[in-house]
């Protein structure tokens, strides 16, 4: 389910302002309706003290109407005579507390303020429900411009919020607008801080789909360069096959063929798995008993050893677990041992040898073949590459292969001078959930 940003901004806001509006009225209202009650006793204060010195025929000074049962106004003597009563039905007590008080007569409640003047006790009420009603008008009015500036605040915050999200409008504008093709860093400037990081990263990841697109488009190239050769050699061959003159040319033409064909087979599979590793960034890892895949490849290539009278000996513990992408790991042995096997000449001799230490894990191929010059060890591991050693029949994505794989494990390969005399190609793993088991074997596949 979408949720609207500038939606959940103008709504959080607005409870905000709502929630501070309404602290701040009661606030308001309760400091009004205290200042209120302050400012009715003050004025029945005023009242009694201004009839201290008047005579009882004065009644009430100007300004104060006790018809209207605002204020009644009680004098007696201090022995008790009745001097003045404003209101004569009035149930107010004829007996006085001395000060403000708070009186019940009459089922109403009376604020009093009393005092004595010479020997005359004056005595100054008011209803409490008159005050408070009083005082709730005064504080009404005082929180109506609080309440009017309500829905302008509203308004206000709404704009506020469309201002801040245009510019992550405008880049949606901008993104949804482009084509699958156009991969170009999108405008970055005048974005406010919140949003320029999304911006960054978006760039970043277009630069890592242009570097990519570009790669695959060049990868494409190469591949298809490389497959004209094999696909041409194949027509020449099957060209020969038809005009061969006699069995025997027919059987060697034959047999050419076929070698055309494995070769061509094999570049293809070289090609999807280069494809496959460079494709499959993250792919899906697991505990891996590298020793026992070790075997396994070494088991499939025994008999291209035993057909070229290659030795082939692994020095391994009987189980070495590690995380990794098995069929990635798979690769990377298969195409260690491949080229070993393929560069040592017949008769020669190919090791394996793995093991782990307190830094990571080893695998590591020894040949007793040509090798690779020092000068040529780097560029051996871009794609097609081919050194001046090269066998024939190679597709140069073997160790293309393996670095990139390598990498997706965070590994490292190194290439060395063999006591052998040939190759020494090293894969070395981080430590990282590997658990070797205490004792090594040794295979030998003669």
């Amino acid at each position: 389910m979408m949720q609207s940003l500038r939606a959940r901004l103008s709504l959080f806001l607005l409870l905000s302002t709502v929630a501070a509006a309404l602290a701040i009225g009661l606030l308001t209202y309760r400091q009004t309706l205290q200042q209120a009650e302050d400012l009715f006793d003050y004025q029945l204060r005023q009242t009694a003290l201004s009839l201290r010195d008047q005579g009882v025929a004065a009644g009430l000074p100007p300004g104060f109407n006790g018809e209207q049962g605002e204020v009644v106004v009680q004098i007696w003597t201090a022995n008790g005579a009745v001097l003045y009563l404003s209101h004569p039905g009035s149930a107010l007590p004829d007996r006085a507390t001395l000060g403000f008080s708070d009186v019940d007569a009459g089922g109403r409640r009376w604020r009093v303020y009393s005092f004595l003047s010479g020997d005359r006790v004056i005595q100054v009420a008011q209803p409490r429900e008159l005050r408070r009603d009083l005082a709730a008008a005064a504080a009404w009015r005082s929180l109506r411009p609080l309440l009017l500036l309500g829905p302008l605040l509203a308004l206000l915050i709404g704009w506020q919020v469309t201002l801040a999200l245009r510019p992550l409008q405008r880049l949606a504008r901008e993104v949804k607008q482009r084509d699958a093709g156009s991969l170009e860093p999108v405008a970055a400037a005048g974005l406010p801080s919140e949003i320029a990081p999304v911006a960054q990263a978006l760039n970043a990841l277009l630069w890592r789909l242009k570097d990519a697109f570009a790669a695959q488009r060049a990868f494409m190239a190469d591949a298809a360069h490389e497959l004209r050769s094999p696909l041409t050699a194949l027509r020449v061959q099957l060209q020969l096959l038809e005009r061969a003159p006699d069995e025997s040319a027919r059987r060697g033409a034959l047999a050419q063929l076929h070698l055309g064909v494995e070769r061509a087979g094999r570049l293809i599979e070289q090609l999807l798995l280069a494809a496959r590793s460079e494709a499959d960034s993250t792919p899906a890892m697991a505990p891996v008993d590298l020793a026992e895949l070790t075997r396994r490849v070494m088991a499939e290539a025994f008999p291209l050893a035993q057909q070229r009278r290659i030795g082939l000996d692994l020095e391994a513990p009987d189980s070495l677990v590690l995380t990794g992408d098995p069929e990635g790991l798979r690769a990377v042995v298969r195409n260690l041992f491949d080229n070993a096997l393929r560069y040592t000449p017949e008769g020669g001799e190919v090791r394996g040898r793995l093991g782990q230490d307190e830094t990571g894990v080893t695998l590591a191929v020894e040949d007793s073949g040509p090798g690779i010059p020092e000068e040529e060890r780097d560029k051996v591991f871009q794609r097609f590459y081919r050194g001046q050693s090269a066998a024939p029949g190679g597709s140069g994505l073997g160790l293309s292969i393996v670095r990139s794989i390598a990498e997706r494990h965070h590994a490292d390969v190194r290439l060395g001078r063999s006591a052998l005399g040939g190759l020494k190609a090293e894969v070395r793993f981080p430590l990282e959930s590997a658990a070797a088991a205490p004792d090594s074997a040794t295979a030998s596949l003669p």
